[in-house]
């Protein structure tokens, strides 16, 4: 039995990387795979050239779909998931490419643990240097994780990864779910997979490279910007809103403990990323209006000493705050 595989790819502003992703993905040693492309409007040739793509290689399993306006990689996701005809459903982007094996050793390991998700490494490729890395690494040791709970920690210490691109995802649990992506964020894959996390009872890892994200100019990662930042304090909203509303303690524990953890990262990323003391204020401020723990939890065993510290060095005087970011910044 080989299940069918959807692959869902968005069209937007790709025309310079588009050929090398759709060959990637028609060179699939896994045969049973239909491919969706979802055309965002884009301004450019890319619906062009997948259409002379298609053509070319005489590819039936392979169709455009075309959505009526310009509406973010949000509406583009959730138009995959709709529309997928197979028992699963894997993202690409289409700058990046997949190694031959991809799809076939994901669903080996899907079918025969009963993941609702399976995940393996990502590497990323600086493309004026053709540098390679593991820029995101699955830090997990595990090769299966069952139960909400420990998977759930496994997320809050940062052993998995946010990104929805280069994993496996059963599509009938994607629905009964109803896990959308919000329309309108920018980094809407961490909020996604947050409330993914939440519902997941069992999770595949493979250890392997099968998807290559390249970085230039155009990336993301590059070209972040106030609303960005604005973004990143959306989803700590929702993050902080569903630690309010959780009813198990244990869990509870476990999305502050990944909140904290959250807050750090993006304030990290938002200094990378421009460097600007006004904008990172910004956001130390704003973060400091969410959930944090308790002057009690300080004296807690149960909490991580690196938790500890993270929510101490988030919760100081904004000014204090930043001259000590700075500082641990540049030693």
């Amino acid at each position: 039995m080989y299940p069918l595989v959807t692959i869902s790819i968005p069209l937007y502003k790709c025309e310079d990387f588009l050929k090398a992703c759709l060959e990637s993905v028609r060179l699939q040693t896994y045969a049973h795979i239909e491919v969706t492309l979802i055309n965002d409007q884009t301004p450019d040739n890319s619906v062009q050239i997948a259409e002379e793509f298609i053509q070319k290689h005489q590819l039936e399993n392979w169709r455009i779909i075309h959505l009526a306006k310009n509406s973010g990689l949000s509406v583009v996701r959730n138009k995959g998931i709709d529309t997928a005809l197979g028992k699963y459903i894997f993202f690409v982007d289409s700058d990046d490419v997949i190694t031959r094996d991809c799809i076939s050793k994901l669903v080996v390991i899907s079918e025969n643990s009963g993941a609702e998700v399976t995940m393996s490494q990502l590497e990323c490729v600086e493309l004026t240097t053709g540098k390679r890395s593991i820029c995101i690494k699955l830090n997990s040791e595990e090769e299966l994780i069952t139960g909400n709970i420990n998977i759930l920690t496994a997320f809050s210490n940062n052993e998995l990864v946010s990104y929805s691109v280069n994993k496996l995802f059963l599509v009938d649990f994607i629905r009964k779910n109803s896990l959308y992506f919000t329309p309108g964020l920018f980094a809407e894959d961490e909020l996604w997979n947050f409330q993914m996390i939440l519902k997941l009872n069992k999770v595949a890892i493979h250890k392997d490279v099968t998807y290559t994200y390249f970085l230039h100019q155009k990336s993301i990662i590059h070209n972040r910007d106030r609303k960005y930042f604005n973004n990143w304090f959306t989803i700590a909203k929702y993050v902080d809103e569903a630690l309010k509303t959780e009813d198990n303690n244990i869990r509870k524990a476990l999305i502050l403990r990944y909140l904290i953890s959250y807050k750090s990262m993006t304030l990290m990323m938002n200094w990378r990323a421009k460097e600007d003391e006004q904008l990172w204020k910004e956001s130390y401020c704003n973060y400091k209006t969410l959930s944090g723990l308790h002057w009690s939890d300080y004296f807690s065993k149960k909490i991580p000493l690196s938790i500890k510290k993270a929510d101490l060095f988030n919760s100081l005087p904004t000014d204090l705050g930043f001259k000590f970011f700075k500082w641990r910044w540049e030693r």
